[in-house]
């Protein structure tokens, strides 16, 4: 797979493609159902899959204040897009220039001129282009002047009430439901980074946790107690109870994600990458009166995650 940041680094034999556009943000069931219908038509045309997104969201550029965090860094989006299908993929900086460029200009500039699309996968929602008065009729002309067909497909979900969107992810991890964001993406949550060495009052109170600092401005799951895994990089996932939050018994402030192994206080993971995996959520955050009631209910919580994992 290639990840290439600017059209002029797609090469010029590509020899056509199919591509589906859109930022993929959450990489949820939607976006796959529609890379996957990108895959049979690549299967059927012997092309490989582009997948075009975008870096920054437009959101971000158009109208910054309203702009949400985000549910992946563009490492990890582009493997979640290789992992759904994506031959190729083309990371387009989106910039003011970017974002008052004509629909038309789009399709010819990089559809055409660049990926030599011969269909073109979008969900029936997809605007683009100026003012976003591109649309899939518009898309459709324009293949149809342009030799590339188009594949609109409608809105999913679970039911008719619950659609998967990037929006929904974000208000379920914000609620804590985590259960219910690894319904909507098809896979747990997860929490990727480098272990770092924390206070240390987790060992001296016999719960030690890899410290996984949180990416600045990336969405977490609310603040509380989860069950989960742990994972790093060539050994099995471990059961873990995690605790998302600020630390206030001890009047903490920086925001961490922490993951304590169950059983396990041998574990020397400093410099680790691993990823932290959430399952479902125990309780949420409390600011406990002494050591002694926070020892207490880390005890019911280590217990509390046992059961749900074993569940």
């Amino acid at each position: 797979m290639a990840v290439w940041f600017s059209p002029s680094e797609v090469p010029g034999d590509l020899g056509g493609s199919v591509v589906t556009i859109g930022v993929f943000d959450a990489v949820h069931r939607g976006h796959q159902a529609v890379i996957a219908a990108a895959v049979r038509h690549g299967a059927r045309l012997g092309l490989p899959v582009v997948v075009v997104t975008f870096d920054p969201m437009p959101i971000a550029v158009i109208r910054p204040d309203h702009a949400p965090a985000p549910l992946t860094v563009i490492a990890d989006r582009a493997r979640l897009l290789s992992e759904a299908g994506a031959d190729h993929i083309l990371v387009l900086p989106f910039t003011r220039d970017r974002s008052e460029q004509w629909a038309e200009d789009f399709v010819d500039d990089v559809l055409v001129s660049v990926l030599g699309a011969r269909a073109v996968i979008v969900g029936e929602d997809f605007r683009f282009g100026y003012r976003a008065k591109g649309d899939v009729p518009l898309l459709r002309d324009l293949g149809a002047a342009r030799g590339f067909e188009v594949e609109a497909l409608p809105p999913m979900g679970d039911d008719a009430t619950q659609r998967w969107s990037s929006t929904a992810v974000r208000a379920m991890l914000a609620q804590g439901d985590v259960s219910g964001v690894a319904e909507a993406l098809g896979r747990e949550w997860a929490v990727t980074g480098i272990v770092v060495r924390g206070d240390q009052r987790g060992r001296e109170l016999g719960f030690p946790t890899a410290n996984v600092p949180t990416p600045d401005g990336l969405a977490v799951p609310a603040d509380g107690v989860y069950a989960g895994w742990l994972e790093a990089p060539g050994a099995p996932k471990l059961p873990a109870a995690i605790s998302v939050g600020s630390n206030p018994t001890f009047d903490g402030v920086s925001h961490r994600v922490e993951a304590y192994v169950l059983d396990r206080t041998d574990l020397d993971l400093y410099g680790t990458e691993v990823s932290v995996q959430f399952t479902d959520r125990i309780r949420g955050q409390k600011r406990f009166e002494s050591v002694d009631d926070l020892i207490t209910a880390m005890n019911a919580d280590v217990a509390a995650v046992r059961e749900r994992l074993n569940s």
